[in-house]
């Protein structure tokens, strides 16, 4: 028939754009992402010196990272030969890490972002005294939030078609899918604008608050100042490079199947669309690192002395506040934030 006709030009040719567009894609994403997180590993294990609740989260994006990075090179390899060789159990693992870390790297960003929100806007919050013990089991249940959906996919087989033409996809047919995949399917879906609408309404809250907060009451040099709004800005362009182009293209390939199931030219157009993003998605292994930077000044700190002097550009204009070592970004502001006070009552 005319469908069946269309389905199979359209996972030829879809496989076929995968090969081309996807493997040098991802070959920098791992490339790129290995150094920089290799780099951090090393930092947050021989150089640190001392840890906090926010260095504990994003030693966790780290591990998050590694779980994408270790996962994708058996990607590339399949898009290369144009079939998959290594068996049921490493298709199942292998989904399971990718979309994991898609999961996991949003929420971690997303503790991270109202972290350093109560640290700036509600110094004197509770939360703010979180042990590390805390920490910890925060990022547990961060873990077990984000992998629990995820699990029944190591459930079902994912493979299709056999020798040569074996493929490794959580998306092929649906016709012949059973009635388990297609249920799989449908919560992937939900999770992925979820986990997308959610956290960057958390982050935009949050950016924004620390922002206005910052700026209403100088703290600081006004540079400063403008630094923090950057790396806000940063943190959330970061955030919408890597998973809003995801996120578009599952919910139109959601609504085209749902509305418009005769309409195969723009099912076609969004699955050819779905196979771009796939790669952008996988480029915030690469860009954590400088989450890592912006993100903690003992980790900056532990980085610039491991470089040499002339790589530290600016280290050596900064005041002996700045420079310290013992105390964080936070806890300078708060004393900012104190001295202009008391400057006001007098």
């Amino acid at each position: 028939t005319a469908t069946m006709s269309f389905l199979w030009f359209q996972n030829f040719f879809g496989i076929q754009l995968e090969g081309v567009i996807l493997p040098p894609v991802l070959t920098i994403d791992v490339i790129l992402g290995l150094l920089g997180n290799m780099v951090a590993l090393w930092i947050f294990c021989f150089k640190l010196k001392a840890w906090n609740p926010n260095n504990l989260f994003l030693f966790n994006l780290v591990i998050a990272d590694f779980f994408a990075l270790v996962s994708l090179p058996l990607r590339i390899d399949a898009l290369l030969r144009g079939y998959w060789v290594f068996g049921d159990g490493l298709c199942r693992i292998n989904l399971f890490l990718m979309f994991s870390n898609r999961s996991a790297s949003i929420a971690l960003m997303t503790v991270v972002a109202i972290y350093r929100y109560f640290k700036v806007v509600h110094p004197h919050h509770c939360f703010n005294r979180m042990t590390k013990r805390q920490a910890a089991y925060v990022s547990v249940f961060v873990w077990l939030l984000v992998i629990s959906p995820r699990v029944p996919m190591l459930a079902y087989s994912h493979i299709k078609g056999r020798a040569n033409s074996t493929q490794c996809f959580f998306f092929t047919s649906y016709k012949e899918a059973s009635r388990g995949i297609i249920i799989l399917v449908g919560m992937h879906r939900i999770l992925t604008v979820l986990e997308f609408i959610i956290p960057l309404a958390m982050l935009l809250f949050c950016s924004i608050r620390i922002s206005s907060f910052l700026k209403e009451r100088q703290m600081g040099k006004k540079d400063k100042v403008r630094k923090a709004m950057h790396v806000c800005a940063a943190i959330v362009t970061v955030f919408m490079v890597c998973f809003l182009p995801t996120t578009v293209t599952t919910i139109g390939v959601w609504v085209i199947r749902s509305y418009r199931p005769w309409d195969c030219t723009a099912f076609y157009t969004f699955t050819q669309l779905t196979i771009v993003s796939f790669g952008l998605n996988f480029l915030n292994s690469a860009l954590d690192p400088i989450v890592y930077v912006f993100s903690s000044s003992m980790f900056r700190k532990a980085l610039c002395s491991s470089l040499p002097r002339t790589l530290c550009c600016g280290r050596g204009n900064e005041t002996p506040e700045s420079t310290s070592g013992t105390q964080s970004t936070s806890q300078d502001e708060l004393k900012s934030m104190r001295a202009s006070r008391g400057s006001e009552a007098m």
